[in-house]
């Protein structure tokens, strides 16, 4: 379900209604603190209603998160077991299903940031995030070829006899080469689902990535059915 059909709208209406609501905790506190004409009791009570819709709607947003990690998880599981299929044409689909869960998450930032700047939690909310590892066509195994060894061939006989000797390190490279970017993909979709896309900068590297190794996973896909067939 998109932000914009669903989540969206009703995020967006508690958003500008705790803005109303909170306005007064924030820069126009001493102006509503004067409007309460010295009645402290209702100066209290109107404070305690703030901040307790400010924790009820926090608890929602946490809610949206903490269901976007477990959605995560359960995505990067099946990727685990569709790459392992070489599935390649169901792959594509989860990226986009790990797009939406993000969108969803992102749709509550607004209230999020909101919310903590009025509880005076900016500085809490932050939490220190895993880098994103890249990798590159260049940081796998090389595939062995006889056209790169450095003593030439006399002919063609001697050529498809050193490719006969190296097909078993050929299999076991390709193989290799393929494990290694399945295994980097579904490590950095577990790794966004573990802190719930919260961070949306964090959020969207991590989907980059996890779209670059499928590309890069395709590729040796390819290369692997050049080469052995």
């Amino acid at each position: 379900m998109s932000v914009e059909t669903a989540q969206g709208p009703t995020r967006q209406r508690h958003a500008e209604e705790l803005l109303a609501a909170v306005s007064m905790t924030s820069t126009q506190l001493a102006q509503a603190v004067g409007r309460f004409d010295g009645d402290t009791p209702a100066m209290v009570t109107a404070a305690i209603r703030t901040a307790e819709r400010a924790f009820a709607e926090l608890d929602a947003c946490d809610d949206v998160i903490d269901d976007a990690s477990e959605t995560g998880q359960a995505i990067a599981a099946r990727l685990s077991a569709l790459l392992a299929a070489e599935a390649e044409e169901d792959i594509r689909p989860e990226l986009d299903a790990l797009e939406a869960v993000s969108a969803r998450v992102r749709g509550t930032n607004q209230t999020r940031l909101l919310l903590h700047r009025v509880l005076g939690r900016e500085e809490s909310a932050k939490r220190a995030l895993p880098a994103v590892l890249h990798l590159a066509g260049s940081d796998l195994p090389r595939v062995p070829s006889s056209y790169t060894d450095e003593a030439g061939f006399d002919d063609l006989m001697a050529m498809a006899a050193r490719e006969e000797e190296l097909a078993p390190r050929l299999r076991e490279v390709h193989a290799e080469r393929l494990r290694r970017v399945a295994a980097h993909l579904v490590r950095v979709v577990e790794k966004v689902a573990a802190v719930g896309f919260a961070d949306e900068a964090f959020a969207q590297e991590s989907i980059h990535e996890a779209r670059r190794a499928y590309e890069l996973w395709l590729q040796c896909l390819a290369e692997r059915g050049r080469d052995i067939g």
